[in-house]
This record gives C-alpha cells, structure tokens and sequence, in this order.
C-alpha cells in the first residue's frame, strides 16, 4: 500500500489524539502488556487508546512512535492483509525502529489475526479494538490464541460521568448540603440516561441511546446471525427489560412471546439470548443457591447502561435503580455478582457479592410494604445464611442505620453506594 498515504492517515490521527480532551477512566493496564479492548458499541474503546497513546508520549514516547490505525477510515477501503507489512514498514520509516501500534477496529480487515499474533510474537507493542457484525468483541480474544490480555470497556461508572460533567465528589462533598444535592441531581440525569461517554452534552441522550441500540441490534445481531424474524428479536429484547429484577427462564420468554404472537422456537429464544448476551447489550446474574444448569437457565438480565434500558420503560424508577446498581456491582467484580432466592428458606435478595460478603436489596423508597420486603428479606438471610456479614438497602435517596433483631442494616442513597466502592477494573 502506498506508503504516503498511510502515513497521512497516522499523522491526521495523531492531532486527532492530541486534541482530546480525556476523562481518565477508571482502569489500568499492565505496562509492559499487549491489549485487545472489548465491550459495547459506543462505550469508549477507542478513546482508551487516546488515553493511551497520550499517556505514552507524557512519558516520554515521540509521536513518530505511535502508529494509529483505524480501519473504519474510508482511505484505508482497499486495504487488504498483505499491506499490514506497509503498516511495519512505515512505522520503521518514521521512528528508525520499533514504536507502539494502535489498530482500531482491526476485524474489518480478513485474515488480521495473523497479523496480531505476528506482532505479539514479534514483542512489539500492540492495542487492539474491534466491535462490529464482522467479528464480535469476545470473539477476537479467541482469534488472538492468548497472546493478548483482554479489558473489558463498559460506558462510564458514576464518578467518571461525575468526572465528565464536573461535579466534584469528594468525601465534603458527600458530607455538605449542596454538595450532596449537585451529586444527586446528577445521578437522577444517570440513572435516566446512563453513560455512554459521547451522549454526555447531548440534549437527546435518549436519542442518542437508541442509534446505539439500533446499531446493535441490527448490526451486531440482526446482519450478522443472518436473523430473518428481526421483529421477534425486538420483542424478545422488550421482554428481557420487562422482566428486569425478576428472574427469568427460556420457557417463560417463549410463553410470553407466544402470547403476543411471535412464533420462533424455545431454540431460537435460547439462541437470541445468547446472540444478545454476546453483542454486550444485556448481562445475566445467577442464583447462588441454584444448581449449576439452574444458573444458566433461570437468571436475572440486567441491560449494560440504563439509557439502553429506558428506551422500554416508562416511569419505571425502581428498575432503573436495580439497573444501575447491578451495574455497578459487575464493574466492581465482573465474574462474581449473584442473587438468592431459596424456596426452601424462602428467602429472596437481590444480589448477593461472595468476595465482599455482601448482601444488598434495592428499593426507591423504604415505605411500609417495601420494607417489609427488603428488610424482612436480609433478617431472613441472616437466619438461613452465614456467608454475609454486610446488610444494605439501597434507595434512591433515604439514609440511616436499622438495627433489627440483632442485625444491622445500612439503608445507603444510591448515589452514596456507587460513589463508595472502587471497580476491581481499575
């Protein structure tokens, strides 16, 4: 491939990077580590590797060193595998040696796998990202045969949307009176809208919300599974958000769209759900009490950013909190977030975190019947249960301590309880 061209594509780019302007997010790397960044769409791959060819020229790095490619640049249409060499080449050509490759959105090009594992081989320095119907995300882990640690990207946590939209969220600010109530109004604008990083000055978040859906949905599953009933897809993703906080089984997914008249097979609903598993759209949380194949059969799905789910509900709080909480919670610990619920013991609690040892329920507000349920609900748990040693309720904004039967219990705002925790990805 002519070399000029290319190098004009990483030149351009390179006052792309440098122009950013970057919230630092809440995750490190190894540094001596190759990298391929998954996640959703939107959710800020390649703005991680802004953040990383910045940090490496802080460090000391030259420009010259960094080869940024992305592959969805419309001047890079006719490249096929054999110009990856050029890509070597030009890089050679402009440090006098080795540098750092950047390849954005590689899976577009056939037959980069060999490619990526020849750099890896090679211990050359290597960040990859790749998200689209071609090959998804998890995939390319696999293509790369381990030579490259895998991150995980999720849309902003709530200190990063605080960092992005420069409300302060110090300890004083917690404490103070206004600064509490600033930390509140914009994790109401959270909870509604979530946090995908580019729709943050949006006035339309929603509708921004629901380009990245589209593009998922269409893109990511519809194109790429070669899905003719498109319409029993959207239906099905409808009822997953529908049944948010409860959970739920194949069987009563195909009843319910049986009911309204999708006609699909068990099968095909089996193979939905996992096609929208995959595309990182929902996440499922498992019984800790159930048997394995009970786990993977009768879980609760929670949507990767709340403006994904709002796009199904309407005036529906309590399971936009729910939502953001069991996000939050799979940040902190991505393989290690369950509920419980035993018909034996009877006992019901939203999610249960073994590492922590912590039991949390989740409602809007502590009135008389909802804490009968979620208060009751952790009294329960302590007499059949001795795995938990903290008890909270999270609401969206009631605080104080309740000591009942011997057992304490935080009743803790929201805003509070995403604030407080640091995310095992950092």
């Amino acid at each position: 491939m002519n070399h000029d061209l290319l190098k004009r594509v990483i030149y351009d780019q390179h006052e792309v990077i440098s122009r950013m302007q970057i919230v630092p997010r809440e995750y490190q790397l190894e540094p001596s580590a190759n990298y391929v960044l998954t996640g959703l769409r939107r959710a800020g791959k390649s703005t991680m590797l802004y953040s990383i060819a910045q940090q490496l020229v802080a460090n000391g790095a030259t420009w010259d060193e960094i080869t940024y490619v992305n592959f969805e640049d419309e001047r890079l249409a006719e490249f096929k595998a054999a110009d990856f060499d050029d890509i070597v080449a030009v890089q050679s050509e402009m440090c006098g040696g080795h540098g750092y490759f950047f390849l954005d959105e590689i899976q577009i090009i056939d037959g980069w796998e060999r490619f990526a594992r020849r750099l890896a081989d090679a211990k050359e320095r290597a960040f990859i990202t790749g998200s689209n119907a071609k090959m998804l995300s998890r995939e390319i882990e696999g293509a790369l045969g381990g030579r490259y640690m895998s991150k995980r990207i999720d849309t902003y946590c709530f200190s990063e949307y605080l960092d992005a939209v420069g409300v302060s969220h110090t300890a004083r600010d917690l404490q103070s009176t206004r600064g509490s109530a600033a930390i509140l109004a914009q994790f109401d604008e959270y909870m509604q809208f979530g946090g995908f990083p580019e729709s943050v000055f949006y006035e339309n978040k929603r509708e921004y919300a629901s380009s990245v859906y589209q593009k998922v949905l269409l893109g990511d599953i519809v194109i790429r599974h070669g899905i003719r009933n498109a319409n029993a897809l959207k239906l099905l993703v409808k009822k997953i958000a529908e049944s948010v906080r409860t959970d739920v089984s194949y069987s009563k997914l195909h009843h319910v769209l049986k009911s309204v008249g999708a006609s699909i097979s068990k099968d095909t609903v089996i193979d939905y759900v996992a096609f929208i598993n995959e595309s990182f759209l929902t996440f499922a949380v498992e019984n800790y009490f159930a048997k394995f194949v009970d786990r993977e059969s009768t879980p609760k799905y929670y949507f990767a950013d709340n403006g994904l789910l709002n796009l199904f509900l309407y005036q529906k709080e309590t399971a936009l909190l729910e939502n953001v909480v069991a996000t939050h919670l799979r940040r902190a610990h991505p393989d290690g977030v369950f509920f419980l619920k035993s018909a034996s013991t009877g006992v019901d609690v939203d999610f249960f975190v073994p590492d922590e040892r912590l039991a949390v329920q989740v409602a809007y507000s502590l009135d008389e019947s909802s804490y009968n349920r979620e208060v009751g609900g952790l009294v329960k748990l302590a007499r059949h249960f001795d795995e938990t040693e903290r008890y909270v309720v999270v609401t969206h904004e009631e605080e104080r301590t309740i000591e009942v039967e011997g057992l304490k219990i935080e009743v803790v705002p929201a805003y509070k309880f995403l604030l407080e925790q640091t995310s095992s990805q950092a």
